[in-house]
């Protein structure tokens, strides 16, 4: 069986169960459900999707309805949640907010306006798969990079690091993850970069590669290696952080590398006024909460990346939605005071 063959059936395989899992749990409700939330995650390889359908299922619990769709990437989750598209919420690499924070274009202070931070939620691994040739990072100069498609967070990572680093390889290649994967390991290309919460689905599917003793992919995950991001100089914009046996099996030696922190973030809908906008704040209010008050359970049985998260971690610049911060603070929507003034009512009439 040909390796492309044999990666994209493992993650067609896992994705295939996960989807039969949320449809059975009724968490991914129809696309023209006016009152569900939209929430763009990451690739069906990546842990996003994952934590995001850990967060549709708890928010399920307070009666609101969440629609999780994957995506190609931070980029284009930010792209779709300012678009037309009914989508409020999005998880986003850290780094990509900042660059966007940071940009001169007025086009992009526009879009940092109508954003805001619902939860800080874990650190993010940057991956570096590569040919054993390869012994440290500035070694991809002049090589062959696969950086992700042009909508992924791990492209803005990627460029970032390397022009930190002055490293610049001699051709970057903007494909999609799992096929990068396959490239690195028939050869096509020197490394690849991706990144995402570890264990990543993708890179736990090459531990298959390891039980086939013949034909053509035979002794293949013998030839790749996760590398060392260990610069001092990085340690300015990103955290430290190791990729360990524990994650990977094929890992037999800690690997130190850095990471960057996945935020879920939220359209502003105070902006706006109308019945649409009030409904979806008051119920980005419920959802939120419903987080906070199940975060033992979704440290249990959600995600294994959910047992880091630290929804009171300190974001820097970024400003809270105020639509979630009522609710957490005790106070009420104008939609909620209203239902609350006419149950009161009825009291008082004794109705």
């Amino acid at each position: 069986m040909k390796l492309q063959r044999v990666l994209l059936l493992l993650t067609f395989c896992t994705f295939f169960s996960a989807n039969v899992i949320a449809k059975e749990e009724n968490i991914t409700p129809a696309e023209d459900d006016s009152s569900a939330i939209g929430m763009v995650t990451g690739p069906k390889t990546g842990t996003y999707i994952a934590v995001g359908r850990d967060i549709a299922r708890e928010a399920a619990k307070e009666g609101v309805r969440v629609n999780v769709f994957d995506s190609k990437g931070s980029v284009d989750n930010i792209a779709r949640i300012t678009s037309k598209e009914k989508v409020g919420l999005a998880i986003v690499q850290s780094d990509v907010m900042g660059f966007l924070s940071r940009s001169k274009s007025k086009d992009s202070m526009e879009i940092a306006k109508k954003l805001k931070l619902v939860v800080p939620l874990y650190d993010e691994e940057v991956h570096i798969l590569a040919n054993k040739d390869i012994k440290t990072i500035n070694d991809l100069a002049g090589k062959r990079v696969v950086l992700g498609s042009e909508d992924s967070g791990s492209l803005i990572t990627a460029v970032n690091i390397f022009s930190i680093l002055g490293v610049e390889p001699a051709k970057m290649y903007h494909i999609d993850p799992p096929h990068g994967v396959i490239a690195v390991l028939n050869g096509e290309a020197d490394a690849m970069v991706f990144v995402g919460g570890k264990p990543v689905r993708m890179f736990k599917n090459m531990e298959e590669l390891g039980k086939i003793t013949n034909g053509s992919n035979a002794g293949k995950l013998d030839h790749v290696h996760f590398l060392a991001i260990n610069d001092q100089r990085l340690l300015k914009e990103y955290k430290p952080a190791t990729i360990t046996h524990d994650d990977y099996g094929f890992v037999n030696d800690n690997v130190p590398t850095v990471s960057v922190t996945a935020l879920l973030i939220t359209y502003d809908y105070t902006l706006k006024k109308g019945k649409y906008y009030e409904e979806h704040c008051a119920n980005m209010g419920k959802l939120v909460k419903s987080v906070y008050d199940n975060i033992d359970d979704l440290k249990t049985n959600g995600h294994p990346k959910w047992k880091e998260v630290n929804l009171n971690a300190d974001v820097g610049d970024w400003k809270r939605d105020t639509c979630s911060a009522k609710v957490m603070s005790g106070e009420t929507s104008e939609t909620e005071h209203n239902a609350l003034e006419k149950d009161l009512l009825g009291i008082i009439r004794g109705k």
